[in-house]
C-alpha cells in the first residue's frame, strides 16, 4: 500500500467540500488546456496536422468528455475521503483513503502535466511515460478506494481508466506514427521560421 504524505496531497478542506472536489479538477484541466493552445492557432488544427491512428475522435468530443470525466473523479475524491476518513470508519478504511488522497493528488499532477508535455513542448515520448504513470496510478487508485473506502468511488474512476486507455493508445498512435517527432507543431504555435534558410 501507498503512504499519504501530506505535502503531496490537495489539502482535506477542498475532499471535504463536493464542489470543490468536483469544480477543481475541471478548473485546473481547462486552465492547462488555454494555457498550452497555440497563440496563432487552435489546438483542434494543430491535432489535426499530426498523422492519426484508426479509431481517433474529431477534436470537438475531447472538451466534453475531459469536462465530464474531470467532475467524475472529482467527486469520485469527495465520495472516498469525505465519507472514508469519518471517525466510524476502521483505521485501515481512514488510512486508505488518506493514502489514495495522496495518490489522488499525484495523478491531478500527472493529468495535468499530459497536455503540455504533447502539445507544448512536442515531447511524444514524454507524454507517454506519463500517461502510462498516470494509468497505472489510477488502476491502482481505482482498486484501493473502490475494495477499501467506497466501491462507488472506485467504480466512478472507471470510464476514467477506460479514456485514460484509449488515451494512451491515440498517444502512442501518434508518436508511432509520426516518428516519435512533433516538432513541425512548432509552426502553429507562432514559431512561422522559414525552414528552407536552415
Amino acid at each position: 500500500m501507498t503512504t499519504y504524505i501530506p505535502q503531496l496531497t490537495l489539502p482535506e478542506a477542498i475532499f471535504n467540500s463536493m464542489p470543490a472536489s468536483v469544480l477543481l479538477p475541471i478548473a485546473l484541466g481547462t486552465a492547462v488546456g488555454y494555457a498550452t493552445r497555440p497563440k496563432d492557432s487552435d489546438t483542434p488544427r494543430q491535432y489535426m496536422s499530426l498523422k492519426q491512428p484508426p479509431l481517433r475522435p474529431p477534436p470537438w468530443v475531447f472538451g466534453p468528455v475531459w469536462t465530464t470525466l474531470y467532475g467524475m473523479m472529482g467527486y469520485a475524491a469527495y465520495r472516498a475521503v469525505h465519507f472514508g476518513t469519518s471517525p466510524l470508519n476502521s483505521t485501515s478504511t481512514i488510512a486508505a483513503a488518506r493514502h489514495g488522497a495522496t495518490l489522488y493528488t499525484i495523478q491531478l499532477g500527472l493529468n495535468l502535466a499530459w497536455m503540455p508535455l504533447f502539445f507544448g513542448l512536442g515531447r511524444p515520448i514524454l507524454a507517454t511515460a506519463n500517461i502510462l504513470s498516470l494509468l497505472g496510478v489510477n488502476g491502482y487508485l481505482a482498486y484501493l478506494w473502490g475494495n477499501y473506502v467506497d466501491e462507488t468511488s472506485g467504480w466512478l474512476l472507471t470510464p476514467y481508466l477506460a479514456w485514460l486507455s484509449f488515451a494512451t493508445y491515440l498517444t502512442i498512435g501518434v508518436g508511432h506514427l509520426n516518428g516519435w517527432d512533433l516538432t513541425n507543431i512548432a509552426a502553429f504555435k507562432g514559431d512561422k521560421k522559414d525552414s528552407s534558410k536552415n
